[in-house]
């Protein structure tokens, strides 16, 4: 019973599963940051308020901090695809490509190598 246990944790799934859970909760700080830091300060510099919480208020239904909460998901949705999503795709395009090239040239060399096994038999 404890080997199976042993086993469920050295998976790599779940080692995996919990670095990404580290790494997200890391990176939540510095996309919050970006966020808060240089992009909603540079929409308040156009629209003169620092968020979006006072707009569209009636009575007590406070649409504005709705607005202000799809603004801060929109931002930070772009910052993780501009910052994270497309230099990974990228980065496996590239080694994706370098590793078809590399798969291309062993394959000749390989055939290379079997046409001189095929004229050296040949002239036996």
């Amino acid at each position: 019973m404890l080997n199976g246990f042993k086993d469920f944790l050295i998976r790599g799934n779940v080692i995996d599963l919990a670095v990404g859970l580290i790494m997200g909760t890391a990176f939540t700080a510095v996309v919050t940051a970006l966020v808060q830091s240089v992009l909603m300060p540079a929409i308040s510099m156009l629209i003169q308020s620092p968020n979006f919480d006072q707009f569209l208020v009636f009575g007590q239904i406070k649409v504005g901090v709705f607005l202000t909460a799809v603004v801060n998901f929109v931002l930070i949705a772009a910052a993780v695809y501009f910052a994270v999503v497309l230099p990974v795709q990228k980065l496996t395009e590239l080694a994706s490509k370098n590793k078809a090239q590399e798969d291309e040239e062993e394959e000749e060399t390989e055939i290379a190598l079997l046409k001189e096994i095929r004229d050296a038999l040949a002239k036996k």
